[in-house]
């Protein structure tokens, strides 16, 4: 009797281990709903705040305002330029080795620099008619450094590109 007894709960152990057949019937939870953390909305936003920033860390006089639409203009068109091409390489199959990628960040680099110049040309203005004390204060804001030995930083460490990152 004590081995048909162990025999039994042995087969009641077996039969409670295996998975049900109403468990094997359930379909699968759903994935979880992908929530976008920064949405288009929340960089515009956030492009909003730092011209604001900008125009306000810089201290414009009346006068200087005047010369402020151009540059706001060109930093809004660089933001926008720069999160379309985010878009437009997401399209893009993954370069096919280091000398595609290469290539590709030199393509970057180029569009950025032509963008710079842009800015650059819109700030000439507008930099003729500030102070020392408003001039220094635009660099740091941007983002813009020079290293140790005085060399320029990569345009990709810029807030005017950040979209494209």
């Amino acid at each position: 009797m004590p081995k048909l007894l162990f025999a039994l709960l042995l087969a009641a152990a077996g039969i409670a281990g295996l998975p049900s057949a109403h468990a094997q019937q359930t379909p699968p939870a759903p994935a979880p709903e992908i929530v976008e953390l920064y949405t288009r909305q929340d960089a515009q936003a956030v492009l909003d705040a730092r011209v604001i920033a900008l125009k306000t860390v810089i201290g414009l006089t009346p006068q200087q305002a005047a010369l402020w639409e151009p540059v706001e203009a060109a930093i809004r068109r660089i933001a926008a330029d720069a999160a379309a091409r985010k878009l437009e390489r997401a399209k893009l199959p993954a370069p096919a080795d280091f000398v595609a990628l290469m290539e590709r960040t030199a393509d970057a680099e180029a569009v950025r620099a032509s963008e710079l110049k842009t800015l650059a040309a819109a700030l000439k203005p507008l930099a003729a008619a500030l102070s020392d004390e408003q001039k220094r204060r635009i660099p740091a804001f941007l983002g813009l450094r020079e290293n140790a030995f005085g060399l320029p930083q990569p345009t990709a460490e810029l807030w005017l590109f950040e979209e494209e990152q």
